[in-house]
């Protein structure tokens, strides 16, 4: 998801910025010229030669580098984003631009929002916006925007494969594979078909509906729960039933899928009460974000059989220290943060940095739905 802090002035950020007292006074009108460009991304290592196409890590830097650097912008790119002496927190007072990703995302707080006081714009490739702080970017009257739409697919057929590896008991049989051994009673006493089971997904935006869409063939009974209804062509479509109370939806749900944004209010959704209201023996798909979930509840969970498989991309920290809860609890198919960063996705969303990027050198509004934060508001979802 590429998504972009640009400065903007509002009337009230205005007042805000111009207060001496104020930690984000600067001065926000970008200006012309040479640009230091600072890209935050995983590394590719051994991998990076592999395709030419794979664009998203720190060696092909989204394959904007020769772009840039023709307009006469410096670029730099690292993987190295935490503590006082990594490469990003050097760069941090003078950089122009901040780009990033939620793979491996590098964390905009308020203080290093204090320190950048050169930022003029702040995008991650790929969606989602909770690694930066939205209070403190709309106090600032900065503008915080995504590359709407740009993994949406990647990451609904990762949720599908997900739900698939997880109500088939995948992972047993590949580990027996793998290991010589051959058990067939150890996988199949608890496979079961799709067809059939309740479904439930906890949003339906446009990776939600998606979901929906690509769910409606395996004739399960799918429910939805929201802030809006979907359209109702597409509930008349996928046979999507709406539920308003997510507490009453659990308890249906034999497959739970997350697909709601990380706000201040679904921040720890999941906790333990919440869990033991879903159905026991429920499967979890997370791809999400991690802090959707309590962490420690979900693992107990896993730990009791109350959840029978969790399965997800999303880990909160990210990346996951290896001492995390969830490498470790029973049934789960975790994976690194993978989903939204195929090389189709890679592509997408690498075209979507370059555009917004080009927007703001000519001084351009960006798409009105791109916009998570603009002159000093959130968008409806973040409120």
């Amino acid at each position: 998801m590429a998504m972009m802090i640009k400065r903007v002035a509002s009337t009230a950020a205005r007042s805000l910025l111009s207060s001496s007292n104020s930690p984000f006074t600067r001065n926000l009108h970008a200006s012309g010229g040479k640009k230091k460009i600072v890209g935050v991304f995983y590394k590719g290592n051994e991998y990076a030669s592999m395709n030419p196409n794979f664009v998203g890590c720190v060696e092909g830097a989204l394959g904007i580098r020769e772009w840039l650097e023709s307009q006469g912008h410096e670029y730099i790119v690292t993987d190295d984003k935490e503590g006082p002496d990594s490469v990003l927190e050097k760069h941090i007072p003078d950089l122009h631009v901040l780009i990033s990703t939620p793979f491996h995302p590098a964390y905009v707080t308020a203080e290093r929002i204090k320190k950048a006081k050169n930022l003029e714009l702040l995008l991650t490739a790929g969606i989602g916006s909770d690694h930066i702080d939205l209070n403190a970017a709309a106090a600032a009257g900065l503008t915080v925007a995504e590359v709407t739409g740009s993994n949406v697919v990647s990451v609904a057929e990762d949720e599908l494969l997900r739900i698939l590896v997880l109500v088939r008991n995948f992972l047993p049989g590949y580990h027996q594979a793998v290991t010589g051994d051959w058990n067939v009673a150890g996988i199949a006493y608890r496979a079961y078909d799709l067809e059939g089971k309740t479904i439930g997904t906890v949003g339906a935006g446009r990776i939600g509906k998606l979901l929906l869409q690509r769910l409606k063939p395996f004739n399960c009974n799918l429910l939805y729960h929201d802030r809006l209804r979907i359209d109702p062509e597409l509930e008349k479509q996928t046979g999507a039933k709406f539920e308003e109370d997510l507490d009453a939806m659990l308890p249906k749900c034999d497959v739970i899928v997350i697909n709601t944004p990380l706000t201040d209010k679904t921040r720890g959704l999941f906790d333990k009460d919440r869990i033991a209201k879903c159905k026991k023996g429920v499967l979890i798909v997370n791809n999400a974000r991690g802090a959707i979930m309590d962490t420690q509840a979900v693992a107990d969970a896993c730990s009791s059989g109350h959840i029978a498989g969790y399965s997800g991309d999303v880990w909160f920290p990210q990346p996951a220290p290896k001492d995390h809860p969830w490498r470790y609890m029973p049934n789960h198919a975790m994976t690194p943060h993978i989903s939204g960063t195929t090389i189709d996705a890679q592509l997408r969303y690498a075209a979507g940095v370059k555009d917004m990027l080009e927007r703001h050198f000519r001084g351009e509004d960006f798409p009105e739905q791109n916009y998570i934060v603009k002159e000093g508001q959130l968008a409806s979802q973040y409120r």
